[in-house]
């Protein structure tokens, strides 16, 4: 019979972790950014996926199965799912409209400046 031997700390002892003091949280790994650099090519970029999906379901009648190895190239062209492409055309028409500040834990929305917007996306 296998048997493990817990031992506690002894009263008044502090552990090691409480002895120490929080360090800070590690920055957030920035966000996912599935934007396009203009508007036209990422409409673009959904009507090829689209297409691609939809021409590859309704060719299976006409080519068979073979007509569903369309459907991963829509993929690529989505980079990623459908729900990616919605989120980049999201994130594509508030570039340089909108500002996410953080300070103390705390993320807010905000229109951006005028002279932000002048500039333009910084990429």
């Amino acid at each position: 019979m296998n048997t493990v031997n817990a031992m506690k700390p002894a009263q008044g002892a502090m552990t090691r972790a409480a002895a120490e003091p929080a360090e800070p949280a590690e920055p957030a790994a920035p966000a996912a950014n599935f934007a396009s650099t203009s508007l036209p090519r990422h409409l673009a970029r959904g009507a090829i996926g689209f297409g691609l999906i939809v021409g590859s379901i309704a060719l299976v009648p006409v080519a068979g199965p073979a007509a569903l190895l369309a459907a991963p190239l829509a993929v690529i062209a989505f980079r990623g799912c459908p729900t990616c492409w919605m989120v980049g055309l999201a994130q594509t028409i508030s570039r340089g409209r909108l500002e996410r500040r953080c300070a103390d834990g705390v993320c807010t929305l905000t229109a951006a400046h005028p002279a932000a917007r002048a500039a333009g996306p910084s990429r």
